[in-house]
């Protein structure tokens, strides 16, 4: 997993309530679970005009004109800006790869899902909590200026816009240092190993009949 420290990168408006993770990756896309490979179908009924099948060539689909990643001064943005309750519904972890391998880092919202909420973390996004006004504030000014970009730094907690206002962030310290380093629910196991291999090595000497193999 990809450890996260500071972000600088065009923010995307996605300007509405509820997206649930029907929407972020429909369900005709969750047979793989190579984790890769899902950014061309991320919000896929909002992007596309027809409807998408699993394997398709997506550059010869006809776009949405109106979806906001398929505006030119979106296509580049790694921060996507979101209403309250967002990764609603089902508990896919899909939802966040197809984030990610779409190229986002962050996700700012009011509120998200909280099965949502965990996935992210483990799957090297980083979701922000602000208030509402504070959304509101951010959506109004993404809207006014091309190019805007937003930069989050991790390690302070902190949202720094264009003009140099900043934003602070809570979040949790556990989540905080395994983002930081880069740590899955794996990675965070293997940082006992030397534990780990110690404690077998003390088993197999105490209850070396646990560690024979049978005829």
């Amino acid at each position: 997993m990809r450890a996260f420290t500071q972000h600088k990168g065009v923010v995307a408006p996605m300007d509405r309530s509820n997206v649930d993770t029907d929407m972020i990756i429909p369900k005709q896309f969750l047979k793989s679970i190579k984790r890769s490979g899902f950014g061309p179908n991320l919000f896929d009924e909002l992007r596309y005009l027809d409807e998408g099948k699993p394997d398709q060539d997506c550059s010869q689909r006809p776009i949405n004109p109106d979806f906001v990643l398929n505006q030119d001064r979106y296509k580049a943005s790694s921060i996507l800006l979101a209403r309250r309750n967002f990764g609603c519904g089902s508990s896919r972890e899909h939802a966040p790869w197809a984030l990610e391998d779409f190229g986002f880092r962050v996700i700012i919202a009011p509120s998200f899902a909280d099965i949502f909420y965990n996935n992210c973390f483990k799957n090297g996004l980083l979701p922000i909590v602000l208030d509402e006004e504070k959304v509101d504030q951010l959506f109004a000014e993404v809207k006014a200026e091309e190019g805007y970009q937003l930069s989050v730094d991790l390690e302070a907690k902190t949202v720094t816009t264009p003009s140099g206002q900043v934003f602070n962030f809570e979040v949790d310290d556990f989540r905080r240092h395994c983002l930081l380093k880069g740590l899955d629910d794996i990675g965070v196991t293997l940082e006992d190993a030397e534990l780990i291999q110690s404690y077998e090595e003390s088993r197999r000497k105490t209850a070396p009949w646990l560690f024979s193999r049978g005829a």
